[in-house]
C-alpha cells in the first residue's frame, strides 16, 4: 500500500514542481507563498492573502490560475459591489415565438473553478456574506434553487491590512472558511530590484497551463491518504484546545486570548500538514509540518484580547508561548 503511495505522489508530484516553475517565471521570490498557495490547491481549501498594496497579491493569484487548466474569474470587491453582482441575477426575457415571458437565471463570477476575490475587505459585510455557502458547501442559493458549483472550487481572496482606509474587516465566520490566512511581506532587496529588471522592460513571460482538473482532483484524494500519527492527533487537539480562555490552564495564554479556535481549526492544521508532506514527498505528517502551518492556520481563527494589543503581542508571540504550553510529542 505505502510502495503505490510513494509512486503515485513521485508521479503527481511532476506536474506540481512544473506549476511551481511556471509561476516563478513571472513571480520573483516569495517561495514560502507560493507552497502556501500550493498547500491550499491540495488540501481543497481557500486561502485569505494580505499585504499592502503593490506587492503582487493579485498577480500571484492569476499567475496561479494561468499555470493551471482551470476556470479563472475575477471579482474586484469595492463599497457598491452587490451581491447579486457575485453570484448571479434573474433577468425577464420574452419568447419571441409565443410572446410569452419568464425569468431566465444569469450566472454570475462565482461559478467557477478558482474566484479571485480582490480586495475582499473593501466591500460591506452583505456583500461579503455572498461567499459564505460557496465556500462551505460548494453551491450557491438563489431565489430558493441550490446550484452545484463546479469542482474543483477554490476562493483565493486578497485583502489589504485592516488598519487602512476604506476597509471592512471580515467576520470571524467568514475568516474561519479560509485554510490559511498568507501573509505577504516586502521583497528582500535583491528581490527587489529583480523585481524591477523584469516589469520596466519588454514584456515578459507568462505561465503556461501545466495542471489540469482531473490530475488535481487525483492528487487531492492522495492527499488525504497521507498517514497522521495518533500522538500527532493529540497534539493538534491539544494546542487548538489551549488557545481557548478557561481550557488550558496557562495564565499567559488566557490574558492574550479573547476568542480561540473552533474544531475547524483543528481540520485545518492536520489538512495542511498533510499536503506539505506531499510536496515534500512524504509518506507522514511530521512534527515540522505542524509547525510550519500553525502560524497560517490559526492567526485568523485566534482573536486577541485588549491587554495584548494594549501590549503590542502579536500573534507570533502568542504561537510561541502555545508551543510552550503544549510541548511537542516526543519532547520534554
Amino acid at each position: 500500500m505505502e510502495a503505490t503511495l510513494e509512486k503515485s505522489i513521485e508521479l503527481k508530484l511532476t506536474a506540481v514542481q512544473r506549476l511551481r516553475t511556471e509561476i516563478g517565471k513571472v513571480i520573483v521570490g516569495q517561495q514560502e507563498v507560493v507552497d502556501q498557495l500550493l498547500i491550499c490547491l491540495l488540501a481543497r481549501g481557500h486561502a485569505l492573502l494580505e499585504g499592502v498594496p503593490g506587492l503582487g497579491k493579485t498577480l500571484l493569484v492569476k499567475t496561479l490560475a494561468d499555470g493551471t487548466e482551470l476556470a479563472f474569474k475575477r471579482v474586484q470587491f469595492t463599497p457598491d459591489l452587490m451581491p447579486g453582482d457575485i453570484l448571479g441575477t434573474e433577468i425577464l426575457e420574452e419568447d419571441h415565438s409565443t410572446g410569452k415571458r419568464f425569468f431566465k437565471f444569469q450566472r454570475g463570477p462565482i461559478f467557477t473553478n478558482i474566484l479571485l476575490a480582490d480586495e475582499i475587505n473593501r466591500t460591506p459585510p452583505k456583500t461579503q456574506a455572498a461567499l459564505l455557502e460557496s465556500m462551505q458547501e460548494t453551491a450557491v442559493t438563489v431565489a430558493g434553487e441550490t446550484m452545484d458549483l463546479p469542482r474543483p472550487y477554490f476562493v483565493l481572496a486578497t485583502q489589504n491590512p485592516i488598519e487602512q482606509a476604506g476597509t471592512y474587516p471580515l467576520p470571524e465566520a467568514q475568516l474561519d472558511r479560509f485554510l490559511l490566512n498568507i501573509h505577504i511581506d516586502y521583497p528582500q532587496e535583491a528581490e527587489e530590484i529583480a523585481i524591477l529588471r523584469a516589469t520596466t522592460g519588454s514584456d515578459g513571460e507568462q505561465a503556461q497551463p501545466c495542471l489540469d482538473p482531473t490530475q488535481l482532483q487525483e492528487m487531492q484524494r492522495l492527499v488525504r491518504d497521507i498517514h497522521v500519527s495518533d500522538d500527532l492527533y493529540h497534539y493538534v487537539a491539544r494546542l487548538v484546545r489551549a488557545t481557548r480562555p478557561g481550557a488550558g490552564g496557562n495564565s499567559q495564554l488566557e490574558a492574550w486570548i479573547k476568542w480561540g479556535a473552533g474544531p475547524r481549526a483543528g481540520q485545518a492544521l492536520l489538512l495542511a500538514a498533510k499536503a506539505r508532506a506531499f510536496l515534500h514527498r512524504r509518506l507522514a505528517v511530521t512534527r515540522a509540518d505542524i509547525r510550519a502551518l500553525l502560524l497560517p492556520v490559526l492567526r485568523h481563527r485566534v482573536l486577541l484580547s485588549f491587554h495584548a494589543q494594549a501590549e503590542g503581542v502579536g500573534m507570533e508571540q502568542v504561537l510561541q508561548e502555545l508551543q510552550k504550553a503544549c510541548p511537542e510529542p516526543g519532547r520534554d
